[in-house]
């Protein structure tokens, strides 16, 4: 029988906060809600349906210059996974 490892996780924190994403260089800006946020990522819920790329910045406060560079990781309807880089 196999033994398995669980891969250990930074701890998330719940959250409702509202933030941006912004796509395409920052030309094209979208809002969302952090969900829960951790040290290496962060659950986002997209405000409005449409296509995103693979990497995004996410601006928390409306500071835009201070966004964060993102990698998606997971997607799930309108809600996508990402890890910061």
């Amino acid at each position: 029988m196999a033994i398995f490892k669980k891969e250990s996780r930074k701890p998330r924190h719940s959250s409702m906060n509202d933030a941006w994403v912004m796509l395409d260089g920052g030309f094209a800006k979208r809002n969302c809600t952090i969900l829960d946020l951790s040290a290496g990522g962060a659950r986002l819920q997209l405000a409005e349906a449409g296509p995103i790329g693979n990497h995004l910045s996410l601006a928390i406060t409306r500071d835009v210059r201070k966004a964060t560079r993102c990698r998606v990781v997971w997607r799930k309807a309108s809600v996508v996974g990402v890890e910061f880089i």
